[in-house]
């Protein structure tokens, strides 16, 4: 592991960058990305009591490649400041009948485990892109196959247009202990899961909503449910953006309220996540404005940020600004 530091000024302490502290190098970079010695994507926040987790595919493409994901990490905080690498939790290849890509996750805690799930591209058993849970004791693991197979399949959504719709998995648990899973590429789909966290409860059902393009984030604030996702309007855009929908039920109806924010710095794709910590609201996102070395920032090499988030007393979310500063907090006591 590698404590992360960070650095006061004016009285107020700035989100430390994810670099080691040594004597030669006393005062780390204090901008987003905040993860600054490799390239990470599609943020996961989890809070466990006084610690902030956060889940991240681990980007390795090299010169023109796309994507090259071959597993996921995690990183811990206890004051937005600090960060420790706690390394890689799970590959790829811990799944025995996946194949490739270490896709989008998120882990949750219920029945005092640790649950992740992520999608991964299946073998030719089931082809097409997956869902796959595994579960440890701790946040960061060591995580195993929970289900020794695929919790969800392309077969399982048969009225999806192509073969990737089912990456991006995103878990919730209600006031009522029944937990949701929503996933999708262009198509968004939602379905409980049952009590052993493995098996799906129920119909799917689609819940897409306008120019849902992919990366959904289910969080719930009093008696709103959110759905925050990367959106496309191929009509004008270029990039994704982040937009949102809110309702009074998981299943919906969802209504629609724009953007939340707009693209990822130098990147096609985008991927937020959102948590409440001690406090204060995060929106987490990547951009690809990073280089390492001689490596820069690209559609296969990008780098999580952290924003503030608010709300409005209706509800709604302000817009969100990304900016070069990373979360501004006060210092600790």
């Amino acid at each position: 592991m590698r404590i992360l530091g960070a650095l006061a000024v004016g009285g107020l302490v700035l989100a430390a960058t994810a670099v080691s502290v040594s004597a030669a190098d006393p005062a780390p970079q204090i901008s987003n990305p905040i993860i600054r010695d490799k390239f990470t994507a599609d943020p996961a926040p989890m809070v466990v009591g006084d610690t902030l987790y956060l889940y991240v595919g681990h980007d390795e493409a090299q010169r023109d490649e796309m994507f090259n994901m071959r597993e996921w990490m995690v990183y811990s905080t206890k004051d937005m400041r600090r960060w420790t690498d706690h390394g890689p939790i799970l590959k790829v290849a811990d799944f025995k009948w996946a194949k490739q890509d270490a896709w989008a996750s998120q882990a949750i805690q219920k029945n005092g485990k640790f649950w992740f799930y992520a999608a991964v591209e299946h073998d030719a058993t089931h082809p097409g892109k997956a869902i796959a849970v595994a579960v440890a004791d701790t946040p960061t693991g060591p995580f195993r196959d929970a289900k020794g197979s695929a919790l969800i399949t392309n077969e399982m959504t048969p009225k999806g247009t192509h073969s990737w719709e089912d990456i991006d998995p995103t878990v919730m648990t209600d006031d009522d202990g029944t937990t949701w899973i929503a996933w999708g590429n262009r198509q968004c789909y939602i379905a409980k899961l049952k009590p052993n966290m493995i098996e799906i409860d129920g119909p799917i059902t689609e819940i897409t909503p306008p120019h849902f393009e992919e990366g959904p984030w289910l969080h719930k604030r009093g008696k709103i449910y959110y759905l925050t996702y990367a959106s496309l309007d191929r009509r004008t855009q270029r990039d994704e953006h982040v937009s949102y929908a809110t309702a009074s039920s998981p299943r919906g109806p969802w209504t629609p309220h724009g953007l939340l924010t707009g693209s990822g710095k130098y990147s096609f794709t985008i991927h937020p996540g959102i948590a409440d910590f001690k406090g204060k609201s995060y929106l987490f996102l990547h951009n690809a404005d990073l280089a390492i070395d001689d490596q820069r920032g690209a559609i296969g090499r990008r780098a999580v940020t952290v924003y503030p988030l608010t709300y409005n007393k209706d509800g709604t979310m302000r817009p969100v600004v990304q900016t070069p500063n990373a979360v501004t907090i006060a210092p600790a006591k």
